[in-house]
């Protein structure tokens, strides 16, 4: 007679197998004895006045009544805010000549615009004040239309601060040591040979 094919792990394999499946019935006879009759009102969800889902109805004294007309539905039109002058003043923050592009720092939104070459009026520097307009571009905001607004913006220290910085200067520089022709210093055309 021949040996058993059965080895130790196979037999385990076996148990294990049958273990899970006597646990998955005990689970779907406890299911079956919890489950409730599955009316309507069990299945039903409310939504409360903060959008959040609960089981108890709305409470009809906070009930509000709302006009079909006020709820709107996506993004509000435009109609009712004035238009805004297309127009707009920034300061130049970086303009490159060799490469033919730049920024422009716009003085409502703060926000630097791209400005290139061939969107320019007349040539401009860094520093200077220019009036242009805003197009969407390939990558964004784009200024078209640039000309000069003003020169450079040449921004001056308090009257103050600019006499405090030339007397520390004054005070920095070393007294005047040169030496006059009648002293007795050693100069080498007076050295005694």
């Amino acid at each position: 007679m021949g040996r058993s094919q059965e080895t130790f792990n196979k037999k385990e394999v076996r148990n294990k197998k049958e273990k899970k499946r006597k646990e998955k019935e005990k689970k779907r006879l406890a299911r079956k004895d919890n489950e409730k009759s599955g009316s309507l009102d069990d299945m039903l969800a409310y939504v409360d006045e903060n959008g959040m889902i609960s089981r108890t109805p709305p409470d009809p004294s906070k009930k509000r009544d709302i006009k079909l007309e006020d709820i709107e539905i996506g993004v509000p039109t435009r109609d009712n805010e004035p238009d805004d002058d297309p127009i707009r003043k920034g300061i130049v923050s970086f303009f490159n000549d060799s490469k033919g592009f730049g920024f422009i720092k716009d003085n409502e939104t703060k926000q630097g615009v791209f400005v290139h070459a061939n969107n320019l009026l007349e040539d401009i520097k860094e520093g200077n004040v220019v009036s242009f307009e805003v197009e969407m571009g390939h990558k964004g905001p784009t200024a078209v239309r640039v000309k000069i607004f003003k020169e450079k913006v040449v921004v001056q220290a308090p009257k103050p601060v600019a006499e405090a910085l030339t007397a520390a200067i004054s005070e920095a520089e070393p007294p005047d040591t040169d030496p006059s022709p009648d002293s007795e210093s050693a100069s080498p055309s007076s050295v005694e040979k």
